[in-house]
């Protein structure tokens, strides 16, 4: 049995790991709000270009881009969204675990030239570790979300997909959802389908930061009606039976998919990011609990073997005197 002095000491020890993860949690939990207020302000923009989308397609306008080709699959560039710091779980290791079966997936289908974006440090040592097709260094995106460096990015993959050096290109990220919920999500990205990425799941809490069971009790009981509003709201009649598209229709589409494209990446780095805090918040939340509880059964120890020394000082005592 260990002495008072070293359970004395784990104590001490236990309340200070216990200090820090009480404050990482809070730090997670501020750095949450803020990413939430960051999705928040980019779905009005979201919210009308889908409507201006989905009025060309309730018109059943039939058009053609660049970027809705389908063709033989060659080469294949993967975004893959991580963080730079760890401490959150398993968020980064689910992700990289994702990445590698997507990898072997493909050269499984003898398909070799697989190019990484990675953003996030994470997943940018460990695809340089593997030996992967880096294509750059985006960890700087993971801290501060840019949304013109994410149109960059696009541009790039856009070039490349229309010059035909890459045939397809897919988004691996953490959909965020609530603070107790992330699903780890692997989309295609080019070719565009216009209609999936319409109908995509637009479910997220960006009202709380509570991870508890009841929130995600709560969340699923009002899951249902949310979504049927959702999808009633998102129902675009046409604009009118003779609205006029200038130049044409191709055109026009050919500026706003583009804007979907830019808007599909930095949304996913949205998400990424306000996955990455949740996940921590809730690491951190399980951390401190996990102190909590160590630190009853190390009093209850200590509290036993101080009971035990007394006990023994006073036989001690009174064999002492009895044989006096």
């Amino acid at each position: 049995m260990p002495s008072l002095k070293e359970i004395k000491g784990r104590i001490a020890s236990v309340n200070s790991t216990r200090k820090i993860t009480s404050a990482m949690k809070m730090v997670a939990s501020s750095k949450l709000h803020h990413a939430q207020v960051a999705i928040q302000n980019m779905l009005p923009y979201e919210t009308m270009l889908e409507h201006i989308l989905k009025s060309f397609l309730a018109a059943e306008a039939e058009a053609q881009t660049i970027f809705d080709q389908e063709r033989p699959v060659h080469r294949v560039a993967l975004v893959v969204y991580a963080s730079n710091s760890s401490l959150c779980g398993g968020f980064n290791a689910n992700i990289i675990k994702m990445m590698q079966n997507v990898i072997a997936e493909y050269r499984a289908q003898g398909i070799t030239e697989v190019e990484v974006y990675p953003i996030g440090r994470k997943v940018y040592e460990k695809a340089q570790k593997l030996g992967y097709d880096v294509q750059g260094e985006f960890s700087a995106l993971a801290d501060k979300p840019n949304v013109r460096q994410c149109i960059d990015i696009a541009m790039e993959l856009g070039y490349k997909f229309r010059d035909g050096n890459i045939d397809k290109v897919e988004l691996i990220y953490h959909h965020f959802k609530s603070a107790g919920s992330q699903v780890l999500t692997r989309k295609t990205f080019l070719p565009i389908d216009l209609e999936e990425e319409l109908e995509r799941d637009h479910e997220r809490d960006l009202t709380s930061i509570a991870a508890t069971r009841e929130s995600q009790e709560y969340l699923k009981k009002n899951r249902r009606k949310r979504a049927k509003a959702n999808n009633e709201g998102q129902e675009v009649e046409p604009l009118n039976d003779n609205f006029i598209v200038e130049p044409d229709m191709n055109t026009v589409l050919s500026k706003l998919i583009p804007k979907l494209a830019h808007l599909m990446l930095y949304t996913a780095l949205l998400d990424s990011v306000a996955s990455e805090h949740a996940a921590r918040m809730v690491a951190m939340q399980t951390a401190t609990d996990n102190a909590d509880e160590l630190l009853r059964q190390l009093n209850l120890q200590y509290n036993k073997s101080r009971q035990q020394a007394i006990t023994n000082e006073l036989l001690d005592i009174v064999g002492g005197s009895v044989n006096n």
